[in-house]
């Protein structure tokens, strides 16, 4: 009998577009679901945005691209991380994919052989393990829970670190938490990085401009670290792009010549008109990114301030991105209608059944104490998600 690739049979499906799909299925039914569990701006592209991109029709941007990225959108972006990040950049250092989620597998299949360990904080986005496993490698799973904020310290790093460590994936401000590291948080754990060769960072900055704290610090800025730091980011968030399929790596040329290889033998260049969109993002005025992180701030207070009316919820302040992750286990053991609670993805599944709220399990995210649920919606359907949940949470005996 055929069967699937060994490679894929280790690969999980995605937790969080799973359960996506599912509310989606109940909505089709005629249930009135708010999804919750969906990591997108619900914003539309900025109108300016979008001219640029009617603009690149009519002029013909039809062609294929080339595989690294038109030149003057990594230039764009060589701009935006020395002005904004105060890092220097070359364009033969950058490397534009079909969205940052390309750019961190190709990062990952690029430098990980089987064997190799890769050290991924816990909670984590759930397709950095699987990409990891892709690439024949081993997630070394570091436990930073509810207590430490979700924050991973430089002891624990150094712990963790042995002679078959590759690399750190390192996401700031974090999906699923909210956690930002700060500048001497980051600072730390660079100067354990440092301390072992040919040990690289993963800096997943996607969320960079959702922060709520003030400026993004950037792991690459400390002296030593652009040679061993892979940065992703994109227009994804920032400027509510996330069909448009833009990302890119900033990284050591060497490294970007690599993934060039491999991206030129399994998609070739990103879209032609949604790169001259997303050069026209960087290269425009920027006051929707900070119109859109103003509304996810207000949203980021509505939340937890809801949140921490309802009993048996635990709740951090999320500093950045727009994720809320409480604690929930103090509802596992309990039930309604027969039905038991033994663990979060139990509970997600409770919450949209009943509840009517599409959430995700802090299972798929390695935290089975947790659950997440994305702000990015509106405020009256924060009110009334938080509202379903309180109510169907205090049904549980």
């Amino acid at each position: 009998m055929a069967q699937l690739s060994n490679r894929l049979n280790r690969l999980a499906p995605s937790a969080t577009l799973a359960m996506s799909q599912k509310s989606s299925e109940m909505k089709a039914q005629g249930i009135d679901v708010i999804n919750m569990s969906v990591g997108e701006p619900d914003f539309n592209t900025p109108d300016h945005i979008k001219e640029a991109a009617k603009k690149a029709v009519d002029n013909n941007w039809s062609r294929y691209s080339p595989v690294p990225g038109y030149a003057d959108l990594r230039e764009a972006i060589v701009a935006k991380l020395k002005n904004e990040n105060n890092l220097s950049y070359t364009t033969a250092e950058i490397l534009v994919s079909n969205g940052a989620k390309q750019s961190v597998c190709n990062a990952v299949m690029a430098l990980v052989n089987p064997g190799d360990e890769v050290i991924i904080p816990t909670p984590y986005w759930v397709s950095y393990p699987q990409m990891v496993k892709l690439a024949g490698g081993e997630p070394i799973f570091v436990n930073a829970g509810f207590e430490q904020n979700f924050k991973m310290t430089a002891e624990q790093l150094e712990k963790a670190i042995t002679p078959k460590t590759k690399m750190l994936i390192l996401c700031s401000p974090s999906n699923p938490t909210g956690s930002v590291y700060t500048k001497d948080e980051l600072k730390a754990l660079a100067d354990v990085i440092l301390k072992h060769d040919d040990l690289f960072v993963l800096a997943d900055e996607i969320y960079e401009h959702i922060n709520y704290v003030g400026h993004h610090e950037s792991i690459a800025q400390f002296p030593g670290m652009k040679d061993r730091a892979i940065i992703i980011n994109g227009v994804s968030k920032a400027y509510a792009m996330t069909g448009w399929r833009i990302g890119y790596m900033a990284a050591p040329e060497w490294i970007v010549k690599g993934c060039n290889k491999l991206q030129g033998q399994y998609t070739s260049g990103p879209c032609s008109v949604s790169q001259k969109t997303a050069q026209a993002a960087y290269t425009t005025d920027q006051q929707c990114v900070e119109d859109m992180r103003q509304a996810f701030q207000r949203r980021r207070d509505l939340i937890v301030e809801l949140a921490k009316d309802i009993p048996g919820l635990e709740v951090n302040t999320p500093q950045g991105a727009f994720y809320l992750f409480p604690k929930c286990s103090s509802f596992y053991g309990k039930s309604y209608q027969g039905k038991t609670i033994n663990n979060s993805t139990d509970l997600a599944m409770y919450l949209l059944e009943v509840g009517h709220v599409a959430t995700v399990g802090g299972d798929a995210f390695g935290d089975p104490e947790c659950f997440r649920m994305s702000y990015a919606t509106s405020d009256d359907n924060i009110r009334e998600a938080m509202r379903r949940i309180k109510t169907v949470l205090a049904q549980l005996k």
